[in-house]
């Protein structure tokens, strides 16, 4: 009986995981220059025979290659083409959405912005902040706002609230391992491949659990993808990074895929604009308010407030500029 209402507690988690995400692409649907696909996924195949020689590095040269990608970011704007998808991502039916124009804002330690805007109308398909352990969402098109925390159960009861603007910090960003953690080393080259594998595991009451993989291109020695796990040691997230380039002196990758199959989407980013370090963003640049008439949804609760009535005003007390403006602002498109 207990493995029973397990089972169908877990079954409603991941459904509830795919809720918010569905809506927000939802929005992407009533834009008018939405187009749809359909498509389906393969299996791996093989790549074809390298024949550049190997490079080898330790565990700690390793490690000390994610510092040198990580630690100089203090904070920075990003201009995007983003491509979203929803489905199967192992295998199956998925659906493609048109390309938008995103924009991303982070200041260290874990503020993060997102915003999708159709380039065409330029209207607002959706703006989500996280700062902290706290999230809103704001979906124009559909007149929906949500609040919660970044750690809330996913036990709703629709689909898809459960997506984070977090989901996108832990993908864009690779953090050297906490102190505390454990690292083991592998490397992974055969015929078809050639990887280093660093991975990441803490200890839980006794028991060590895997948190991360951090991938590795023994040709260039640049990372590849990032893995991350539940406590059970399913994949949460699984991002893929390529075509590294400077941004205001900081290497970062310009590709950047990321897969989120436990809630069943995937984005994939095409960085056209960055700026590292730059001074512009602040506090005040993560402040997302409840629009008037709103039709908010409390995720950390069971309980969805009226039209209209107001949530809690975010920590920051620095008054809110304009949205898109404030981002297209930080991230001019310089090319002609």
């Amino acid at each position: 009986m207990c493995s029973g209402r397990y089972y169908t507690a877990r079954m409603h988690s991941v459904r509830a995981r795919r809720e918010l995400a569905i809506l927000v692409f939802l929005g992407l649907m009533l834009l008018p220059s939405c187009l749809v696909r359909k498509r389906v996924v393969k299996a791996p195949g093989t790549n074809k025979r390298e024949t550049r020689p190997l490079l080898t590095a330790t565990k700690e040269e390793l490690i000390q290659r994610i510092h040198a990608v990580s630690d100089p970011i203090v904070s920075f704007t990003m201009k995007a083409d983003m491509s979203p998808s929803i489905g199967s991502l192992y295998g199956g039916q998925v659906t493609d959405y048109a390309t938008i124009t995103g924009y991303v804002l982070f200041l260290r330690p874990n503020d993060i912005r997102v915003i999708g805007q159709d380039p065409v109308i330029h209207s607002t398909a959706f703006d989500m902040v996280s700062t902290g352990n706290d999230f809103r969402v704001s979906i124009p098109l559909k007149n929906q706002f949500f609040v919660g925390q970044n750690d809330a159960p996913a036990n709703s009861k629709n689909k898809l609230e459960n997506l984070r603007p977090v989901a996108f910090l832990n993908a864009l960003l690779i953090r050297p391992p906490d102190p505390g953690t454990f690292t083991v080393f592998e490397d992974d080259t055969n015929e078809t491949r050639a990887l280093y594998i660093l991975m990441i595991l803490q200890n839980e009451g006794g028991q060590l659990t895997l948190l991360r993989n951090v991938y590795f291109d023994r040709y260039t020695l640049q990372i590849t993808r990032q893995k991350t796990f539940d406590s059970k040691g399913y994949i949460v997230s699984d991002t893929r990074y390529g075509d590294w380039k400077p941004y205001s002196g900081i290497l970062f990758p310009s590709d950047i895929d990321i897969q989120r199959p436990q809630d069943g989407y995937e984005v994939e980013l095409r960085v056209l604009d960055m700026k590292v370090n730059a001074g512009e963003v602040t506090a005040a640049k993560f402040i997302l308010n409840q629009p008037p008439g709103a039709h908010v949804k409390e995720l950390s609760s069971t309980s969805t407030l009226k039209p209209g009535q107001p949530v809690p005003a975010p920590a920051a007390s620095a008054p809110a500029g304009p949205h898109i403006p404030v981002a297209a602002a930080c991230c001019q498109d310089t090319r002609r």
